[in-house]
């Protein structure tokens, strides 16, 4: 046994590559992935509920905490025309995200780690299926270093589990972000709910 977590940096697991098929975007695609990252065997079901709620989505885009990339692949596959950026901490994570979007053709995407993110840049869109079990204080401070990123008119969507905090979480987020965004949940699936952040234009 290890003691291996998908936040770790460096995961002390074999990395251990294997293709498995998944439905991106409405299609059947292979992907690589690998032991001590999250969600190797697939589509996380979080992920597939954000992935079913989301608008598609605009201009300059980030998913945080991209894993082998299915949201940041989905979104890329949208919108071929935007800058899609993925980030994580996990190294093996990141390297597997730049290999599957290489292999499905995505020359616009970037994939590294948070600082890798060019501090000046602000985000039309973010998705994210957020790492909570990092705890609370390291999901704040995580949420607090993008979501205040939202260009004018951005929106961030985020998919969370109930029994994990969604609802306090959101009110949470209401009292860190400026009183003219709004923090709204969109939708309830599966126990998950799909939480929206809206700048004002």
């Amino acid at each position: 046994m290890t003691s291996d977590h998908y936040f770790s940096a460096s995961p002390a697991s074999a990395d251990e590559r294997r293709s498995i098929a998944v439905e991106l975007n409405g299609q059947r695609r292979q992907v690589q992935t690998a032991p001590g990252i999250f969600s190797p065997a697939g589509l996380d079901k979080g992920t597939a509920v954000l992935l079913e709620y989301v608008p598609t989505p605009r201009g300059r885009i980030l998913d945080i905490g991209c894993g082998w990339g299915p949201i940041m692949l989905t979104a890329a596959l949208q919108s071929p025309e935007s800058e899609v950026f993925g980030v994580d901490v996990n190294e093996r994570s990141i390297e597997l995200a730049k290999l599957n979007a290489q292999s499905l053709g995505l020359t616009h995407v970037a994939v590294g780690i948070p600082e890798s993110v060019d501090p000046e840049l602000q985000f039309d869109t973010i998705w994210s299926n957020p790492p909570i079990r990092i705890g609370k204080e390291a999901l704040h401070e995580l949420l607090l270093l993008w979501l205040p990123r939202l260009a004018p008119g951005g929106e961030a969507w985020m998919v969370v589990q109930k029994n994990l905090g969604s609802d306090s979480l959101q009110k949470w987020l209401g009292t860190q972000l400026p009183a003219d965004w709004k923090i709204t949940r969109e939708a309830t699936s599966n126990a998950f709910r799909v939480l929206k952040v809206a700048r004002p234009a």
